[in-house]
């Protein structure tokens, strides 16, 4: 098929990718010419394990390309996707803004029946808005072209993307129009070649509030692992065995309940707050998926807290190693990552912060603690430690699950380790002489 996918940011870039990748032809559209002449000289945005070489091999063979021309690209398009961003508004909406520019646009240069297919993470009714832009363009050109709005939510784990959009564990598409369903269904076919389909359909309502409930499901398994390996460390259990022994539950499961310094990036919080809001708009009061919320902005200062009971509030003149900042690992991206709640508590107080990370220093530097003047950045682990009263552990790299302990203890002022990923056992960190410091243990 002929695809156009419209933003090139994590969503459409991935996709995109991942569609001409089956063979279809795809062009990615972008108002950033900047961001297109890059994509076009294989500079990718974004990190993401696998897309560069997809990029590459695709532009190779002519089955993607880039462009900033939205009008020259539908003419002979059979599906348009709106992969644009949806920020969060003041209120804690989603902004749709830019679903709707784009909306009119495809109004506006729209020649022949298209299938517009919302692809950004968008409130319930979107669909109907989209629709009614598109309408309302084509009657001021005074054109009746046939056209559906469909609603496929993306899946994609950060750091797995790659993996997730080639072997989908489900694909949701929302539609009333059974024709526009098949021709979605001939889309995804050849990602289920060789497995059941797991093509889910439904209405487009319920296919957009999907998107929205699976990230708040996801979060609310967070949160409530994190409040009880809080209540764990006042009663003297230990959350990691108490983890182990709820997860042996099938309907419980071992996955997203990892305690932790809480959830960020760019899908969770956003997702929870517009979720509450819309339940807000409707005259309900979502008490559950507020407290959720609160939980985690508070768990992002846990961290924070333990090294300020350790060392006092005064924190001038000491410096702490800090491994990792991105708000996961396998990825660059820090929206809402605890790291920037930590270190910005710390510096606050005095304290210098030695940063490292394999792929999100530059995003530190440039946006996220572009104003910390306290924090220095570093090329490896080992170097932030040299003079550090302590090491603080906020994203679980690959690369911190077996460090030469024997090197922290050699360039570290004190033996500590605070850990705000449960990374390393406790009992082994004190036989190894340090003092370490946890998330749900005394």
């Amino acid at each position: 098929m002929n695809l156009t996918v419209i933003g090139t940011g994590y969503v459409g870039l991935v996709s995109g990718t991942c569609f001409a990748e089956m063979g279809n032809t795809v062009t990615c559209i972008d108002v950033d010419t900047k961001k297109i002449e890059n994509l076009k000289n294989g500079i990718i945005p974004i990190y993401e394990p696998g897309l560069e070489a997809m990029v590459e091999r695709n532009v190779n063979n002519r089955t993607l390309r880039f462009s900033t021309k939205l009008s020259e690209n539908l003419e002979k398009c059979d599906i348009a996707f709106i992969a644009v961003g949806t920020p969060m508004g003041d209120d804690g909406s989603a902004d749709l803004q830019y679903v709707l520019q784009v909306a009119k646009e495809i109004g506006e240069n729209m020649t022949h029946s298209l299938i517009i297919v919302d692809k950004s993470t968008v409130p319930v009714g979107t669909a109907d808005k989209v629709r009614a832009t598109i309408k309302k363009e084509l009657e001021k050109r005074d054109l009746n072209i046939g056209f559906d709005v469909v609603s496929n939510p993306e899946f994609l784990k950060e750091g797995d993307a790659i993996n997730d959009f080639m072997k989908p564990d489900r694909v949701v598409v929302g539609s009333d129009n059974e024709e526009a369903t098949d021709k979605m269904r001939a889309l995804y076919s050849p990602f289920f070649r060789s497995s059941v389909e797991r093509l889910i359909t439904m209405d487009v309502r319920s296919a957009e509030m999907t998107k929205y409930v699976a990230n708040a499901m996801l979060a609310t398994k967070i949160s409530f692992m994190n409040e009880i390996a809080n209540i764990c460390e006042l009663v003297g259990a230990d959350v990691n065995k108490v983890r182990v022994g709820i997860g042996s539950d099938s309907r419980i499961g071992y996955s997203f309940i990892y305690p932790g310094s809480g959830y960020g990036g760019s899908c969770f919080p956003k997702d929870v707050k517009a979720l509450k809001k819309t339940a807000e708009e409707h005259g309900y009061t979502a008490k559950l998926i507020t407290s959720v919320e609160e939980v985690n902005n508070k768990q992002k200062f846990v961290i924070a807290n333990k090294v300020i009971q350790r060392f006092g509030e005064d924190l001038k003149g000491k410096t702490f190693a800090v491994w990792g900042l991105a708000f996961k690992p396998e990825t660059d991206d820090m929206r809402e990552a605890p790291a920037i709640y930590i270190i910005k508590e710390l510096t606050k107080r005095g304290a210098k912060i030695n940063a490292y990370d394999p792929k999100a220093m530059e995003e530190a530097q440039h946006y996220y603690l572009k104003d910390e003047e306290n924090v220095s950045y570093f090329n490896s682990k080992y170097e932030t430690l040299k003079g550090a009263e302590a090491m603080i552990l906020l994203t679980e790299w690959k690369e911190f699950r077996s460090p030469d302990f024997e090197e922290l203890k050699v360039q570290l002022n004190h033996p500590i380790i605070f850990d705000g990923r449960n990374q390393y056992n406790h009992e082994r960190m004190l036989e190894k002489g340090f003092e370490y410091f946890q998330i749900g243990k005394k």
